[in-house]
């Protein structure tokens, strides 16, 4: 609907002066719930219905109007927002209704994490490399450990930090997860204590080995079963990992402030986007749920390596 140049009607006129005097709102602010209130005054005169008589099955119908147009739910939102207070200020003048009461904007669509390109993730990875190449980079081959199997297995932070050497052999524990070495495996622990095992891609793999050595010489005497070590011996931070990884991608290049869940995202954008397999992803990603419907859950995983073998950029061994 296009807006008109046209007075409001005198009862909004006199609201908005209400918000100005009593309320002190800005400018921009006021002319936003006169354009929003001059809509809805349209609505009803294109429908020929008093606006003091307006009931909830018109305001529920001008809404979704709203919505075919393209409008977003922000914008619904802000609308509905408008709308309800100027009718909460006419039942002060003896409406005894207010007819946007129980009307509610269409819920806002999450927006997804940002996702590198292929090429970016796979530039980051070539940098990483390159910085953990002299032998006494240990804190680098490290970096590129975890950045490897983030983005080779899609893991979630907390579950990457979790991740032990080897299961746990002391009675009555479990680790929160591991690797299986021979297997090519992660085991992690999700959200809702829901166990999934991801494959792990050859060139990460590798790096992996590489990096167990390296940490057994920098344990020494020292006891940990954590795979991901800090200088102290001790299971790494969440804040370590995520300033790590950011200073690595500012130093490559690369136009975007990168985080680990941008890798896990980057992960399953480039699986699915070669596989089209949503179900395999899924189940790689341990997500309850795919637009509010129950998960398939019962995946062979078998299938999932293969999606995982053919689709993963990073995929296969290195020749």
């Amino acid at each position: 609907m296009t807006e008109s140049n046209t007075e409001p009607h005198p009862l909004i006129q006199e609201y908005l002066r209400e918000l100005h005097v009593l309320r002190q709102l800005s400018a921009h602010t006021l002319k936003a719930y006169q354009r929003d209130l001059l809509e809805l005054e349209q609505f009803a005169q294109a429908e020929k219905v008093d606006l003091k008589k307006v009931l909830n099955a018109q305001i529920r119908r001008w809404a979704a109007r709203l919505h075919a147009q393209g409008k977003s739910a922000r914008t619904i939102a802000r609308a509905l927002s408008a709308w309800r207070g100027w009718y909460n200020w006419m039942s002060k003048k003896k409406l005894q209704v207010n007819p946007v009461d129980d009307v509610k904007a269409p819920k806002r669509q999450k927006s997804l994490p940002k996702a590198l390109s292929v090429e970016q993730a796979l530039a980051l990875i070539a940098f990483a490399a390159k910085e953990a190449a002299p032998k006494d980079a240990w804190e680098a081959l490290r970096d590129l450990a975890i950045l490897e199997l983030l983005y080779s297995s899609g893991l979630r932070l907390s579950e990457l930090l979790g991740l032990d050497l080897e299961p746990s052999q002391k009675r009555g524990e479990t680790s929160q997860g591991w690797l299986d070495w021979q297997a090519a495996e992660v085991n992690v622990l999700g959200k809702g204590n829901k166990r999934r095992t991801v494959p792990v891609g050859g060139p990460a793999l590798e790096v992996l080995k590489h990096w167990r050595a390296i940490r057994e010489e920098r344990l020494k005497d020292k006891v940990s079963a954590a795979l991901f070590i800090s200088s102290q011996g001790s299971r790494l931070s969440p804040r370590t990992v995520q300033a790590r990884l950011r200073s690595l991608a500012i130093r490559s290049g690369l136009p975007t402030h990168v985080h680990p869940h941008m890798l896990r995202h980057s992960f399953a954008s480039h699986v699915l986007q070669s596989s089209h397999d949503l179900r395999a992803v899924q189940e790689m990603l341990g997500h309850a749920s795919i637009a509010s419907t129950q998960i398939y859950t019962s995946l062979d995983f078998q299938h999932l390596a293969q999606v995982y073998d053919k689709a993963h950029p990073r995929a296969k061994t290195k020749s």
